[in-house]
């Protein structure tokens, strides 16, 4: 396969601080010979394993970017045993237009792995991460969460896998982020995920939802930036121990968590995010907003839980995700 066109402007494994870019050759109308210019930092001090922090995989979600930014600025590399690769914003061109894909070519970078060196832009970037970055990595970090259209429980995330000594240790470095949720989560589907690549290559990888709407709180920030800490440390590239918080565990052992919705028009959701419904509770309605008169189409669970993520406009269309459910396994 040819070498990535991806080429970082500095040294990533030089010792100390290093700010820079991965320079991605972009010829286009506004410039025929011109660049993206994804930032990146890179600390580095001494032996010990490689983390690498990702934001903005998705363009419109806030948490991770800012509690990244916020940890290239102020990360002393005296104070790090290892080496801490930082991408707030992995689909850059993405998260300059505030989308959860990228302007250029569409491409939703969690959907793009393992990439392409000669594809598009974001196959291009995705094959960089699956083919340079990610081998290099003992642990990942890649912060998520609900976006635009989207509004979830502040949970971290780890994955059911094959291998359980592997799983047992993603779940390990979930429980020391310490968010107020841990979510042993179901994908609807993992084809061409950043998650499943990492977890393919073996790496310790954690992910998470912290909120939505497409916008941060100070509460979404706080929790980005104490379990960031939390994963250095348990990860031994930072000293001390994670401060440990409660968090409540769940899961997600089927598709029956998911209800999508079969109409189009108003939401009304009949549940707050953290209610517990029981299986045949109804979970929200959807008014029909071209006509009055009619009863609005209901949408029940079906099986009890937690309500840990919803639709977040007004408006929703056939298809669109309404509603996610979780189990708790203990308080």
């Amino acid at each position: 396969m040819r070498p990535s066109p991806v080429r970082p402007t500095i040294d990533l494994d030089a010792q100390g601080k290093a700010h820079g870019f991965l320079r991605l050759p972009w010829s286009h109308d506004e410039s025929a010979w011109g660049n993206l210019m994804i930032p990146i930092t890179v600390i580095n001090n001494g032996k010990g394993p490689t983390a690498i922090l990702t934001g903005g995989n998705h363009g419109d979600e806030y948490e991770g970017p800012i509690a990244l930014l916020k940890l290239a600025r102020g990360l002393d590399p005296k104070q790090v045993q290892g080496r801490v690769i930082i991408v707030p914003f992995m689909n850059y061109p993405a998260f300059r237009a505030g989308r959860r894909t990228s302007p250029i070519d569409g491409g939703n970078m969690n959907r793009s792995f393992p990439g392409r060196p000669d594809g598009t832009v974001t196959e291009k970037i995705a094959d960089y991460f699956e083919r340079v970055l990610l081998p290099e990595a003992d642990y990942v970090l890649d912060f998520h969460a609900g976006g635009r259209t989207l509004d979830f429980l502040p949970f971290a995330v780890a994955h059911m896998l094959e291998d359980k000594d592997h799983e047992a240790r993603c779940v390990a470095a979930m429980k020391a982020f310490a968010a107020p949720y841990s979510l042993m989560l179901l994908e609807i589907d993992n084809t061409g995920l950043y998650d499943t690549a990492a977890e393919a290559q073996g790496k310790i990888f954690i992910s998470t939802e912290l909120g939505g709407g497409g916008t941060a709180t100070a509460a979404s920030i706080g929790i980005a930036e104490r379990g960031l800490d939390n994963f250095l440390k348990h990860a031994g590239i930072l000293d001390g121990q994670p401060q440990h918080k409660p968090t409540i565990m769940l899961d997600m052992p089927d598709h029956d968590c998911f209800i999508f919705a079969e109409d189009e028009g108003v939401l009304e959701m009949a549940n707050d995010l953290g209610d517990k419904v029981n299986k045949g509770d109804v979970i929200a309605y959807v008014h029909n907003a071209q006509k009055t008169g009619g009863e609005p189409s209901p949408y029940r669970a079906r099986r009890s839980g937690l309500l840990v993520g919803r639709h977040h406009p007004g408006l929703i269309s056939t298809g669109d995700c309404l509603a996610v459910l979780a189990r708790v396994l203990d308080d």
